[in-house]
């Protein structure tokens, strides 16, 4: 087989291109190849509705990039007036329509020509790109995300895998900070398979790798809706308890829980540990292993468990969060106080919900007041319509607006405090 040459462009021409282009098409174009990788094809069909920016990836056809922080910031800044003219990221100038690939590529050509770049495609931009990232990542991790095979890349670019070829460091590697958003994409998207299994019962139950490998049915008591584990006793939340009950009607008559989705065979801690890796490499966690899930449920971190249970709830407490997680009172404590710092939970009184399914606590006045005249008085069931709390939650925010003096309460009907008004005024 001939030698597969790459034309590596000049960093500081390419540098000089993109300085000199900086909004047009072909400055999108030449982005999209050398900072982002993308093929022609991909350049000429990509939209907008595929850039996410709430992720920060790029949604392509069978893979999802995470978008390279140069590149985001370029989209963010054509995004208003490109988006208004067109759905596409590339498109005529002229007419804001999409250009033809044999456009793009013309476009490419001219601009690299005319820094001495002659040799360089626009397939080479790419190729850079994916040199750029052998070096500093797995062939695992850029396969995932460029579309390629591994062993496509070991034969075209093997003297670039700088990151393949690193040795194993002695000391203990620490464990990885877990993107929690971008786990809950992935648990969705692996629900029925046995990585997904695997990472609900770590992530969210806290069990280990050599657990999940070793669990049978005989262990999982759907009635007292437990795991019976050694020296201890986990309860199942209501995902996990669908997905054990889906599981054991396409199971056989292994007593394994956890079996191969391919053979339907027990699978090793070792196996277990290349699946889920799999699973978190194909949703762009290329740096987490089972290990550390567990290690950060071992450290009281498991906000996606809290999470699913105000899903399901609708308004939780440190009560229900310790029943749950089989968590301290103070650990329950320090992770809700957390998760409310943070802005995933909004904390009224003792409950906690979502953000957006209630009116959050230094807003609650003005709602009230706002309500009040529009309607002239209102019970406190209206009041806690308003604010989407309970009875007893709104008991306690209607006293202190009685005590701060912002209303008055006549029997059951609550009225604004029109004189304290005026005498302010």
């Amino acid at each position: 087989m001939g030698t597969y040459t790459v034309n590596r462009p000049d960093e500081a021409a390419m540098r000089r291109l993109l300085e000199k282009n900086p909004e047009n098409a072909a400055g999108a174009i030449l982005r999209l190849a050398w900072l982002q990788g993308l093929l022609r094809e991909e350049i000429t069909t990509l939209t907008w509705d595929q850039v996410s920016f709430l992720d920060h990836r790029v949604l392509l056809a069978g893979r999802e990039m995470p978008m390279e922080r140069e590149m985001e910031e370029y989209l963010r800044r054509i995004y208003g007036q490109r988006s208004r003219v067109s759905e596409y990221v590339v498109c005529s100038e002229r007419f804001g329509k999409p250009m033809q690939p044999q456009a793009i590529s013309r476009a490419a050509r001219r601009e690299l020509d005319s820094e001495d770049q002659t040799a360089v495609r626009l397939i080479d931009l790419r190729h850079d790109y994916i040199i750029r990232q052998l070096q500093t990542r797995t062939a695992a991790y850029v396969a995932q995300i460029t579309g390629m095979e591994v062993r496509t890349l070991q034969l075209h670019f093997s003297e670039h895998m700088e990151a393949d070829r690193r040795p194993t460091l002695r000391q203990p590697r620490q464990p990885v900070p877990v993107d929690e958003f971008r786990l809950w994409k992935i648990l969705q998207a692996e629900r029925n398979t046995a990585a997904g299994l695997a990472l609900w019962l770590t992530w969210q139950m806290g069990l280990s790798g050599g657990e999940i490998a070793a669990l049978t049915w005989e262990q999982v008591d759907f009635e007292a809706g437990v795991l019976r584990l050694e020296g201890r006793e986990v309860q199942i939340s209501s995902t996990v308890r669908q997905l054990l009950l889906e599981r054991r009607e396409r199971g056989g008559e292994d007593p394994r829980v956890l079996l191969s989705d391919s053979a339907g065979r027990p699978v090793d801690v070792a196996r277990l540990s290349r699946i889920v890796r799999t699973a978190l490499i194909r949703g762009g966690m290329d740096q987490v292993t089972l290990r550390d899930l567990h290690c950060s449920v071992s450290r009281g971190g498991t906000e996606g468990g809290v999470l699913e249970l105000v899903r399901r709830k609708g308004a939780v407490s440190r009560g229900d969060v310790m029943e749950a997680l089989g968590v301290t009172s103070a650990s329950a404590y320090n992770l809700l106080r957390r998760m409310t710092g943070g802005h995933k939970l909004v904390r009224v009184g003792g409950k906690y919900y979502l953000p957006g399914t209630v009116v959050p606590p230094e807003e609650h006045s003005a709602a009230i007041r706002a309500y009040l005249e529009q309607v002239g008085f209102a019970y406190r069931q209206d009041i806690a319509g308003v604010l989407r709390v309970g009875s007893k939650q709104c008991s306690v925010i209607l006293r202190h607006l009685v005590e701060a003096g912002e209303l008055v309460q006549v029997r059951q009907k609550y009225y604004l405090n029109t004189r304290a008004e005026a005498e302010a005024r």
